[in-house]
């Protein structure tokens, strides 16, 4: 059996594939074309964490992991002829699809990277997904990093999956309408809306994981070596805002928080998002739930004030003086909005939050300590600025 892992380059991506290769003796084949890394640079920012070339970071698996299950493929998901080389070669039981543009910020820039988002993210999508209809491959369970941010930040708790929609005195369920703020956003929404048609005209069975704002800086595999670090973005386009908030205070600068900041969003840790993933990719075909799934991976909604606070006690731990500073709000949003979140799926999958947000942050000054030049040679990007040459 070979397991497929796309953006397995990528922040979850990568240790999501640890954490799979680890709990199975099958293949697990990773494929990316390293598109986060040149985006990165485009903004003229950088990881604070080193990340090991692809090679050394196999290596490294092998070595002190004893993963032998792992290989890697690049490619670019966007050519279709490149897919269909990928399914007729290796026939994947599972398709993981972490692969994306992931970034509101970096595709709300200009029309170019607006359209290049949208034309990445959809096509390969697309391309997976018809590849698997054209290449007898609808038996696979395609599973797909969507996000909590389809949902937008609706007045009422949000369901897992699905809404009941009234009109006329008649009801039925509905699939939630995409309300994202981006052009990201967007993306990930249609790509729902994809998959939902390709279960339906294809039965491919489909779990549509939506997946949070992640934080954190290791996974149980990660921690055990350097080379298998994942990257760590703090910049304004690619870095969330916990760890922007984070290298804020490694940097010796405020953590700056827009109006009230008392408006809640939802988060999970890097080691909880990834164990999901293993178990939604590993679930025996058997025990899965059937046709088309859809889990909320988020833990916890956390407002950003809260945020910067934990991170200013959590910093006193590591001698750092961190302020929180409030600054005049320049988004058009609800800074008291108080969002809820159902994950009742997502929840029993996991058995439970494992880390905690104190806990992940902890890890986060861990790590980023011992960076904090590249992100002192680097802080200028914790706000929007002028771009690197294309």
């Amino acid at each position: 059996m070979t397991i497929l892992i796309t953006g397995g380059d990528g922040y979850v991506g990568w240790p999501a594939a640890l954490r799979i290769a680890d709990q199975t003796d099958d293949r697990v084949l990773l494929v990316d074309n390293f598109g986060r890394r040149e985006w990165v640079e485009d903004v003229g920012a950088t990881s604070a964490t080193p990340v090991a070339s692809i090679d050394e970071r196999l290596d490294a698996a092998r070595e002190v992991h004893g993963l032998t299950n792992l290989s890697f493929v690049e490619g670019d998901l966007a050519e279709k002829s490149f897919v269909d080389e990928l399914l007729t070669v290796h026939e994947p039981e599972v398709v993981v699809h972490t692969a994306a543009q992931p970034s509101a910020p970096y595709s709300q820039i200009n029309g170019e990277r607006a359209n290049y988002t949208q034309h990445n993210n959809l096509q390969a999508t697309r391309n997976l997904l018809w590849g698997l209809e054209e290449h007898d491959l609808t038996d696979t369970h395609f599973v797909e990093t969507t996000t909590t941010g389809v949902y937008g930040a609706p007045e009422f708790p949000i369901p897992e999956g699905g809404a009941a929609m009234e009109n006329q005195g008649e009801r039925d369920d509905v699939p939630f309408p995409n309300m994202g703020g981006s052009w990201y956003h967007a993306t990930k929404g249609f790509d729902a809306q994809n998959m939902r048609l390709a279960h339906t005209q294809f039965d491919i069975p489909i779990s549509d994981v939506r997946t949070a704002i992640v934080y954190g800086t290791e996974t149980e595999e990660t921690r055990e070596d350097d080379r298998l670090k994942t990257r760590f973005d703090f910049d304004y386009y690619f870095g969330t805002v916990t760890h922007r908030f984070c290298a804020q205070a490694v940097a010796g600068y405020p953590v700056t928080v827009y109006g009230k900041g008392e408006q809640r969003k939802p988060f999970i840790s890097l080691e909880d998002a990834v164990e999901g993933l293993a178990e939604v990719a590993l679930t025996d075909p058997n025990e899965r739930p059937e046709g088309l799934t859809v889990y909320n991976q988020v833990t916890r909604a956390i407002s950003i004030v809260e945020i910067a606070e934990t991170i200013a006690d959590v910093g006193s731990e590591y001698d750092l003086d961190v302020d929180v500073e409030h600054f005049e709000n320049p988004r058009d949003e609800d800074e008291t909005h108080k969002m809820e979140i159902e994950n009742d799926r997502y929840a029993d999958l996991i058995g439970g939050q494992s880390q905690s947000f104190e806990d992940g942050v902890g890890d986060i000054f861990e790590t980023l300590t011992r960076y904090a030049d590249t992100i002192e040679a680097h802080e200028d990007r914790f706000l929007p600025g002028v771009l690197s040459e294309d």
